[in-house]
């Protein structure tokens, strides 16, 4: 275990880890687990003796009913202030988790097992807890870090393909903004270095959990650095809500307009290189998108000031920088994918 400080929290980080040693971590008296269909029934031996609460899965049910929902039946259940919330599943459940958690009777705890590589690598990290409205994407929620995340990689062995791969577009993120070492060492070893349930997959993981972390260590409240982690996110977000895209997909996307715009904003002299690795793994590189609607969603999106919006930019592989770019110009300088 290892302990990671906050603003005003920890959060205790288990990798190379085993579902199992969940109940060594919290009581399973005073433990509910919220997780989705889709992993109860892939591992549904492993939530017996444990409160559950089983969700629709999906982005779709990220939304204000499906927290009504549960908080419904965490009355139902006689859930008090000592209950513990245990997210068990991807994005959409670690956010849902911790949502309901910083809400229901004001504040409890709640912990992560996240299950998928984008969970454990982003999604269960940082304190981000959300919702959707209509077409704006978790435009409501709060910041408030977990007790702890599990880490079991083996959870990852009955994704699918696609949704494995999915996760990759947050790794590669982080590489391109962060890490110019990791990103060539994905270049050179492509994905099948990276098994579902493999310790290369574990130990990569681990990298990307703690990347994250350290930036949101230094700037919890995104005021500064942790805004280049957006990388790929605004045009990303649009794209997903408005074509009903995966995440990664999406993000994938993004980053691949972001790298184009970055060679006339910045001088980035390497797009070619983010694309071929993006495409390397599995993601989507092109894609047919109205650009008006696109703006007109994004002229929403949390990181807008005024007629701005703070895009995310790179300087080279390894150094992002956020810059000001003007609303009204942005359909005209997004490429055609």
């Amino acid at each position: 275990m290892v302990r990671y400080k906050f603003q005003s929290s920890f959060t205790d980080y288990y990798f190379h880890s085993r579902f199992n040693d969940l109940k060594k971590i919290v009581d399973r008296k005073t433990a509910v687990i919220i997780t989705d269909e889709n992993v109860f029934t892939s591992h549904e031996k492993l939530f017996k003796g444990w409160n559950c609460i089983v969700l629709k899965p999906g982005e779709r049910y990220k939304v204000q009913q499906t927290v009504d929902s549960v908080i419904e039946q965490l009355i139902t259940m006689r859930a008090d202030r000592n209950t513990m919330l245990v997210g068990v599943g991807g994005g959409v459940v670690t956010d849902l988790t911790g949502y309901v958690a910083a809400t229901f009777l004001r504040g409890v705890e709640f912990g992560f097992v996240p299950t998928s590589i984008l969970a454990m690598v982003d999604a269960s990290i940082g304190g981000k807890n959300g919702i959707n409205v209509g077409l704006f994407k978790n435009i409501v929620g709060t910041i408030r870090q977990p007790s702890f995340i599990l880490f079991d990689v083996k959870l990852t062995s009955s994704l699918p393909e696609k949704e494995w791969r999915n996760g990759f577009a947050e790794i590669i993120k982080h590489a391109c903004i962060k890490d110019a070492k990791m990103f060539r060492e994905l270049e050179a070893n492509g994905p099948d270095k990276y098994k579902p349930g493999s310790r290369q997959l574990a130990l990569l993981v681990e990298r990307n959990a703690i990347l994250k972390t350290r930036i949101v260590q230094r700037d919890e409240l995104e005021t500064g650095e942790r805004r280049i982690l957006n990388f790929g996110h605004t045009l990303g977000h649009a794209l997903e809500n408005l074509y009903e895209l995966p995440h990664g997909h999406a993000v994938s996307l993004g980053m691949v307009a972001a790298s184009i715009i970055s060679f006339s904003q910045t001088g980035f002299n390497d797009p070619h290189r983010v694309i071929n690795l993006l495409e390397a793994y599995g993601l989507p590189v092109s894609f047919k998108f109205d650009k008006k609607n696109v703006v007109e969603i994004i002229s929403m999106d949390k990181k807008r000031m005024k007629n701005e919006v703070n895009y995310v930019l790179l300087e080279r592989i390894g150094k992002a920088t956020v810059r000001k770019l003007p609303l009204k110009k942005l359909a005209d300088m997004f490429p055609s994918l």
